[in-house]
C-alpha cells in the first residue's frame, strides 16, 4: 500500500480535519494508496499577509520534513498558496504536489484563459506570486472575492446558502465579463462549492485538493519526483533547529 501524507496548514481537531478528508469523496482514486491528513502544529491564524506567507512555510515544511523517513511515498500540500512547496521539494527525494501550481497549469490544459474565484480579497496577494512565478499573467482572466471572510475550521458548513449563491455570480461574471474558459476554486477550503458550482457553470470547475490527490497518484505509477537540479538539497539542514522552533510555536499557540 502507497501511502501519501496530506500537510492541512492549521491546527485543527478532528471534526475539522474530517471535513477536511471529505475532498477524497470526489476523486477516484485506486485500491492500492491511501491518504493521511495531518494538521500543522502551529500556524498564523490566516494568510492574509506576507507575514502570515512566511509563518505559514515554516509550519508546513515542519509538519512534512520527515514524510519519507516515516514511509510516504508522496506529500500533497492542502492549501491554494502552494507554502513550504519549494522547501519540502529541496528536502525530500518523494514527490511534492501543491495545489496552486498544478491547478493553473492544469487550466492551461482545459482552455486558454481562467478566473480563480476566492472568498475574500486578503487571499489575492497568494495567487499573484505563483501567476508570476508561472508567467500566466496573460493566461489569468481575473481574481474575484465574494468578500466573505472564510471559516478554516468548518469551512463553508452552515454558511451554503448564503455563499454559494455568491459563488455562482461571480463565478459567471469571470466567464461573461472577464473571459474566462475555465474557474478555479481559490481555496481547498471552498470544496464544498464544487458539485453546485460544477453542474450550473459552462465551463469547467477545477477543484484544487482532489487534482493534487489524483496527481500524487500519477507521479507515483509514472515513478516520476521532482528535479534535483530545480530543487538542491541543503547544504546544511536544519531540522533540529525548525523541530524546536514549532515546538516552541505550538507551546506558545496552546497558551
Amino acid at each position: 500500500m502507497r501511502k501519501v501524507l496530506v500537510i492541512v496548514p492549521f491546527p485543527m481537531g478532528e471534526e475539522s480535519r474530517q471535513q477536511r478528508m471529505a475532498q477524497m469523496q470526489a476523486v477516484q482514486l485506486g485500491p492500492d494508496i491511501e491518504f493521511d491528513f495531518r494538521p500543522v502544529r502551529a500556524a498564523p491564524a490566516n494568510y492574509t499577509s506576507e507575514h502570515d506567507s512566511v509563518l505559514a512555510d515554516i509550519s508546513i515544511m515542519d509538519a512534512g520534513k520527515d514524510a519519507e523517513a516515516e514511509g510516504y511515498c508522496a506529500v500533497c500540500i492542502d492549501t491554494m498558496s502552494d507554502s513550504g512547496l519549494n522547501a519540502l521539494r529541496s528536502m525530500l527525494s518523494i514527490p511534492v504536489i501543491g495545489p496552486g501550481r498544478a491547478s493553473m497549469l492544469m487550466a492551461m490544459t482545459l482552455g486558454e484563459r481562467f478566473s480563480i474565484l476566492i472568498m475574500w480579497e486578503r487571499w489575492r496577494h497568494l495567487y499573484r506570486k505563483t501567476i508570476a512565478e508561472l508567467g500566466l499573467e496573460y493566461r489569468c482572466a481575473s481574481v474575484r472575492s465574494i468578500g466573505v471572510e472564510p471559516d478554516n475550521q468548518s469551512l463553508l458548513a452552515g454558511k451554503e446558502e448564503q455563499v454559494l449563491p455568491l459563488l455562482y455570480e461571480a463565478a459567471t461574471r469571470c466567464i461573461e465579463e472577464d473571459g474566462a474558459q475555465v474557474i478555479l476554486l481559490g481555496s481547498t477550503t471552498m470544496h464544498q462549492a464544487h458539485a453546485y458550482l460544477s453542474e450550473r457553470l459552462p465551463v469547467p470547475v477545477v477543484n484544487p485538493g482532489p487534482l493534487t490527490y489524483k496527481l500524487a497518484e500519477m507521479v507515483l505509477a509514472l515513478k516520476l519526483v521532482q528535479s534535483r537540479k530545480a530543487f538542491p538539497r541543503p547544504l546544511v539542514p536544519r531540522e533540529t533547529m525548525m523541530d524546536a522552533m514549532l515546538a516552541a510555536a505550538q507551546r506558545q499557540q496552546k497558551g
